[in-house]
């Protein structure tokens, strides 16, 4: 057995596509974890991974935890992702994205994909002149426009849950708040948390976006690795993935980890554990962070801005039943959702098989 077969295999994948086009450039890797509950959706993400394995290992963590959100946020989707390989500010081109497009289609809607990290609304348009199978299309062509938005309003939401279980506090009124990264979910994080009158803290390679939160939203700007020392009620990467690892653990000092990055920690069973012995909350990522999903999966049925408004508020009422699970199992928090989301496509799946085996 080859070592990608073995990666397929540990992560229990349908299906991985590998799309290669030398005339445009294009190498990306499409991965369908599972389509228990319906067709794949995930992102497209541009990236210059250093190698191939890399890129495998990246959308193999990323299909799978898209089927657990789409699951825990009580979709009828699956989970899938893809990843082109290159620099997004120097490779990507018209030819590339319509080229990707083509491979889209001819998976027949197994998966359908959206804009993720180095790609935009813009690109998708590209996309969508060989393939109807994408979402995340502009608004002025029927879609539903950047889903960051509502990303950022689903942690918010999920940060108000998770201190009303963790400090029965109702208010985020003068709260300090810590912010790794600040892209388009960071900024509009920001946006959500002045109206609060909450202490914003953040950190960013990217001086721009870091000037822009100070100047629009009054961040206060720190270090990298003030940000993972500071005292803090919240946390919140924002950034990429695997910041929560034994070395910064050591270093927080917050009550609460809520953030919009995929796959925060490092290593999951161990870093959950370690965060739960010190007493800190951890908000599952894909819990939190799946307003976005919620948002493009709207426009399969036709986008209703009011519609995806409201399910995205119900991230807060989520959160609760997983806190409420977690606490009454004695798991943490990151265990309950996988409970939760995993007992739901069984259920589906036992469900789907007995009606078939009526008619």
């Amino acid at each position: 057995m080859t070592q990608v077969f073995k990666n397929i295999t540990d992560k229990d994948h349908e299906q991985i596509v590998y799309c290669n086009d030398p005339s445009s450039g294009l190498k990306a890797i499409i991965a369908i974890h599972s389509t228990a509950l319906g067709p794949a959706l995930g992102g497209c993400r541009m990236y210059p991974y250093k190698n191939e394995d890399d890129a495998l290992i990246d959308v193999l963590r990323l299909s799978r935890g898209m089927t657990y959100k789409a699951s825990i946020a009580n979709l009828n989707l699956g989970g899938g992702k893809a990843v082109i390989i290159g620099d997004p500010k120097k490779d990507k081109s018209e030819v590339l994205l319509r080229s990707f497009g083509k491979f889209v289609d001819s998976l027949n809607g197994k998966y359908i994909t959206a804009e993720d990290v180095g790609m935009s609304v813009y690109d998708m348009e590209f996309i969508r002149m060989e393939t109807k199978h994408v979402t995340g299309i502009q608004r002025a062509m029927g879609g539903s426009g950047d889903p960051s938005i509502l990303t950022a309003l689903g942690l918010y939401v999920g940060m108000q849950a998770a201190l009303k279980k963790k400090l029965n506090i109702n208010s985020m009124k003068g709260l300090k708040v810590g912010i790794q990264g600040l892209g388009k979910v960071g900024y509009y994080l920001c946006e959500n948390l002045k109206k609060d009158d909450v202490e914003i803290y953040g950190y960013d390679i990217d001086k721009n976006r870091l000037n822009t939160a100070v100047e629009e939203h009054g961040l206060i700007p720190v270090s990298n690795d003030e940000l993972l020392s500071m005292e803090l009620d919240i946390f919140s990467p924002c950034a990429l993935g695997a910041v929560i690892n034994p070395s910064s653990i050591k270093t927080l000092k917050c009550a609460v980890i809520a953030g919009a990055a995929n796959n925060q920690l490092e290593k999951e069973s161990r870093d959950s554990k370690l965060l739960s012995e010190k007493g800190i909350m951890y908000v599952p990522d894909y819990v939190i962070n799946s307003g976005g999903l919620m948002n493009v999966a709207n426009e399969l049925q036709g986008y209703n801005k009011d519609k995806a408004k409201y399910q995205v508020e119900g991230i807060y009422h989520i959160l609760m039943r997983i806190f409420d699970y977690a606490l009454s199992n004695k798991i943490s928090t990151l265990e309950a959702a996988n409970h939760l989301a995993e007992r739901r496509i069984e259920e589906f799946v036992r469900w789907n098989h007995k009606w078939i085996e009526k008619q």
